[in-house]
């Protein structure tokens, strides 16, 4: 049995030592860590999920972002466990984690990462999307969770506003925990 549950600040170290675990050193080097530096993360999609006795399996994150006027949902890092990879928790948090992000009025969602992996889920290269240098443009990759989000979204990528979230957005909150077997 898995448990799927939001992030909390105590879980912060625990997330982090995956991330370690899972990515070469430097990580926080890359040019979306710089979008992300300063910016509230967003609260309700960012997720664990948890196996027997509550170890940790894999870990996602969400932070806001903009293309000019239009506001987007950067997904990453996701993770998992080196012990876990190749049992699907990956695409269980992905899949649980979009639906969320769309029920909560998301329109769009980019990520940098490997296209065969990620068009499973429906994202496609983004030619017209601009993420910092030096970012490889064949890993700019974006989903739709309603028709035509991406059409006239063209540009660089920067930093959310840090002020309030958009209206839906939390910050914080109560965990909400999902049961999956």
């Amino acid at each position: 049995m898995y448990e799927i549950c939001t992030e909390t600040p105590d879980d912060e170290p625990e997330v982090e030592a995956l991330y370690d675990l899972c990515f070469a050193p430097g990580r926080t080097a890359l040019s979306s860590y710089r979008l992300r530096e300063g910016v509230p993360r967003v609260a309700d999609l960012c997720l664990l999920l948890r196996g027997e006795g509550g170890s940790l399996q894999a870990a996602i994150r969400y932070w806001p972002a903009r293309i000019g006027a239009h506001r987007v949902l950067l997904l990453g890092p996701i993770a998992v466990h080196p012990i876990a990879q190749g049992e699907g928790l990956g695409a269980l948090l992905m899949r649980d984690s979009l639906a969320r992000a769309a029920r909560a009025g998301w329109e769009r969602v980019l990520l940098v990462g490997d296209a065969p992996y990620y068009s499973r889920f429906g994202f496609t290269r983004l030619d017209h999307v601009e993420m910092p240098p030096p970012t490889n443009p064949d890993r700019v990759l974006g989903l739709e969770l309603c028709e035509g989000a991406w059409v006239d979204v063209a540009g660089p990528v920067t930093r959310a506003d840090t002020a309030a979230p958009p209206a839906g957005l939390a910050q914080g909150g109560p965990v909400r925990h999902i049961d999956r077997t």
